[in-house]
C-alpha cells in the first residue's frame, strides 16, 4: 500500500543547554510559512485528545485538508484511499511525521497508548460550531478487533 502520499517527514533537532551545550531535549518543526510543504496555509491549529483505546471517526471532511501529528503518546491513523484500500500510519512523539488527510478522504484514528494521546492538527479551513462539513461514516470491512488489547 502506498502510505507515503499521506506522510510528510518532519524535521527534528536536538536542543542544548546554554551553560554546557548538553542536549536537554528536542524541537520538531511542524509548519513554517516558508517551507511550502502544505498546499494551503493553515487557518486553524488545534489539539485533539484521544482516550486510551478509543477511536475518533471514521468520518470525511468535505471542505478541508487536515494534517495531523501525534505530540504525546501513539496514534494509528486509518485512511481509506481512492481504491478502497486501508492505509495504516502510526504517529508518535519519537518519530515525528505529519499525516495528510485530503478533503473527501475518509479516515479514523485510534489511541494505541496506555494513556491519553494528544494529536496536533492543522486545517486549511477553520471549523465553526455550526459547520456541517464533516460526514460520519463506517468502515464496515475494516478489522477493528486487531487493535483491541487483550
Amino acid at each position: 500500500m502506498d502510505n507515503e502520499k499521506f506522510i510528510i517527514r518532519l524535521e527534528k533537532h536536538d536542543t542544548k543547554a546554554v551553560s554546557n551545550e548538553k542536549i536537554n531535549g528536542s524541537l520538531t518543526v511542524i509548519w513554517r510559512d516558508w517551507d511550502q510543504i502544505l498546499e494551503k496555509n493553515p487557518e486553524m491549529v488545534y489539539v485533539s485528545n484521544v482516550n486510551t483505546g478509543e477511536i475518533k471517526g471514521p468520518h470525511i471532511h468535505t471542505k478541508r485538508n487536515s494534517y495531523f501529528t501525534c505530540i504525546h503518546g501513539e496514534v494509528l491513523f486509518i485512511i481509506k484511499d481512492e481504491n478502497g484500500n486501508y492505509i495504516e500510519i502510526i504517529s508518535n512523539e519519537k518519530e515525528p511525521i505529519l499525516v495528510h488527510v485530503p478533503k473527501n478522504v475518509p479516515s479514523a484514528h485510534i489511541n494505541l497508548s496506555k494513556n491519553t494521546s494528544s494529536v496536533l492538527a492543522l486545517a486549511d479551513v477553520a471549523w465553526r460550531p455550526d459547520d456541517n462539513e464533516m460526514k460520519n461514516i463506517e468502515f464496515l470491512d475494516y478489522d477493528w478487533k486487531k487493535w483491541k488489547k487483550v
